[in-house]
């Protein structure tokens, strides 16, 4: 069984070599992507609520210590938030907005490569029915010319050998199409859940929202006015 497929493969030619190792390093990507983009790497629950409670409770430090030492995407982005804690909301947002366009990027990694093989895959299978056919029709034209008939049979065994590559390259390229696709669907997920989660604790970042919350002399916690207080009138 082994040794058919392997006669059938080699009458594809040459360029059956790069498409067949072109699948090969799809499939590695793919699956690299695969264990790299799990939810609880980028995202992790418990990291975040535990991350909730210190900001809840004030203690900026350990909060930012603790995305020190997690390697998750979200870590990362709340560490540039929590490390200008204090500042205006704007500020921090733009900071955290930064870093997470740089992470998104390196969630990315590899997802150029298995687009190029989705696009390459089928033409390199192109090229090779191409070639195919060149080489057949000349073996056409030196028949014709030496004794003025052609073989049918030969004609038409060279030109299905020489269409295997396209096949081949075909069939590459659609799974690894996909998959390229279902990569990019995780990603633009994960980018949602990691704006969610720093809009969120953005809150308890900003100036204006630690402002609005700080303790009043009598131990209530003040609540930002929406009403300006009247000027005093003079005494008649």
């Amino acid at each position: 069984m082994m040794n058919e497929v392997y006669e059938f493969l080699a009458k594809g030619g040459w360029l059956m070599i790069p498409i067949l190792g072109s699948s090969v390093v799809a499939l590695a990507f793919f699956m690299e992507r695969l264990w790299a983009l799990q939810r609880a790497k980028i995202v992790p629950a418990r990291f975040v609520q535990v991350l909730r409670e210190m900001l809840a409770e004030g203690r900026f430090q350990e909060a930012e210590n603790l995305c020190k030492a997690h390697e998750a995407p979200i870590a990362a982005m709340l560490e540039a938030g929590i490390h200008h804690a204090g500042r205006p909301r704007a500020v921090i947002k733009e900071v955290m907005v930064e870093k997470g366009e740089r992470e998104i990027f390196f969630m990315e990694r590899f997802t150029g490569a298995l687009g190029a093989i989705a696009t390459v895959a089928p033409l390199m299978g192109l090229l090779g029915t191409v070639v195919g056919m060149i080489s057949v029709f000349q073996g056409v034209m030196v028949q014709s010319g030496s004794a003025g008939v052609v073989d049918a049979g030969a004609l038409a065994g060279g030109i299905w050998e020489a269409m295997i590559t396209t096949a081949a390259g075909l069939t590459v390229a659609i799974p690894v199409f996909l998959g390229h696709r279902y990569i990019m669907s995780r990603i633009d997920r994960h980018a949602v859940d990691l704006e969610d989660i720093s809009l969120s604790i953005l809150d308890l970042l900003a100036a204006e929202t630690r402002d609005a919350r700080a303790p009043a002399p009598d131990g209530r916690v003040s609540e930002p006015s929406s009403e300006t207080s009247a000027p005093d009138q003079e005494n008649p």
